[in-house]
């Protein structure tokens, strides 16, 4: 337990690799050792290695993630339509390539209301993201309890049979768009008499030197014989105009949700579509940039994806506890070391 929580703290304070998490407790002063359970010295290096490259990484998902809902502040007042949102989404890392050659995929499961990384799990390498769904939508489960009423969100590799009747007979709800995966599902959308469908919510953004509008139509579903998608309540159709040094883009989105039109309105279906970019400039984005990820060449057994839940650890920490700039926020701890140890080990009361 005391080279775990050595290993999240120096996560915390910015470590990015094995040794340099190693390091970061061989720099502590003897009181903190010692508070950290290390009376007899310190372990040799390749003891830390051992651990993490051994431990369960679904188990050690679940168990941080608890422990950082635990630190969550009590949610302020939230409007009528809100929901938790879980946006889905997979990363390479490009540095940790087994022996066989294969690089490690992971998929996670991001709350986006809290930056907390629910679950990840690793697909198999001869497989993809799509049988990994099943054992991460059990992990969210666990960690939450339950799935009642919970919004997730994915990219199209997602938007599967299978997906929707699993989510939807825990009690959750799906948002989720349609591309040439799903031909027949994406032509019956594109079908659809948009032209006749009023605007239900448009949002225009500018800065650094770009426009952007994004234009949401929604229709409840009333096709005869149904459409090419259990549980769907919506359609929905999302354009998004940008102009970027005088040059104009536009792209076009089909989506389908299980929600109705009285716990979905065009401007939920607008924010909550947003909300699946979060798993990528957030938490991915940030593994990469700030930690260094794809630099990292971890192969040995589950190191690897121990490492890419310390990250997400790191990122969720920060998150709640306010830092935006998770950069800066790294360098910070690192200055404290005795009050990150405080932090981590200090018992909360509240269990979210």
């Amino acid at each position: 337990m005391a080279l775990l929580t050595v290993a999240v703290c120096a996560v915390l304070a910015g470590a990015t690799s094995f040794a340099a998490i190693v390091d970061w407790l061989y720099d502590l002063d003897e009181t903190d050792q010692r508070r950290l359970g290390f009376t007899r010295g310190v372990p040799a290096g390749t003891t830390m290695w051992r651990l993490l490259t051994r431990l369960d990484a679904a188990l050690l998902s679940a168990v941080l993630a608890g422990w950082l809902r635990s630190r969550t502040p009590p949610a302020p007042a939230r409007p009528r339509r809100y929901r938790t949102v879980i946006a889905v989404d997979g990363k390479t890392l490009r540095g940790a390539r087994l022996p066989a050659g294969r690089q490690v995929h992971l998929l996670s499961a991001l709350d986006t209301s809290t930056g907390i990384v629910l679950a990840q799990v690793t697909v198999d390498t001869k497989s993809n993201e799509i049988p990994a769904f099943t054992p991460l939508l059990n992990a969210v489960e666990k960690v939450l309890g339950s799935l009642t009423g919970v919004l997730f969100v994915a990219d199209a590799m997602h938007t599967q049979t299978g997906h929707a009747e699993q989510i939807t007979n825990r009690g959750a709800h799906l948002l989720l768009q349609a591309k040439g995966n799903q031909p027949t599902l994406h032509a019956q959308l594109k079908n659809l008499p948009w032209a006749q469908i009023p605007v239900g919510d448009r949002t225009r953004d500018r800065g650094h030197g770009r426009k952007e509008t994004r234009t949401v139509k929604a229709v409840t579903l009333h096709i005869p014989g149904g459409i090419a998608f259990p549980r769907a309540q919506q359609a929905a159709r999302i354009i998004r105009t940008r102009t970027v040094d005088g040059k104009t883009s536009r792209e076009t989105a089909y989506l389908v949700t299980s929600l109705t039109a009285a716990d979905a309105q065009p401007a939920d279906l607008q924010r909550w579509t947003r909300a699946e970019w979060l798993i990528e400039n957030q938490v991915h984005n940030v593994r990469d940039v700030t930690f260094r990820e794809d630099l990292h060449q971890a192969r040995t057994g589950t190191g690897p994806a121990v490492m890419a839940t310390l990250r997400n650890t790191a990122i969720g920490w920060h998150r709640i506890n306010g830092d935006t700039n998770i950069a800066r926020a790294n360098r910070r701890s690192d200055r404290r070391s005795h009050d990150l140890i405080d932090a981590v080990t200090s018992s909360y009361t509240n269990t979210q």
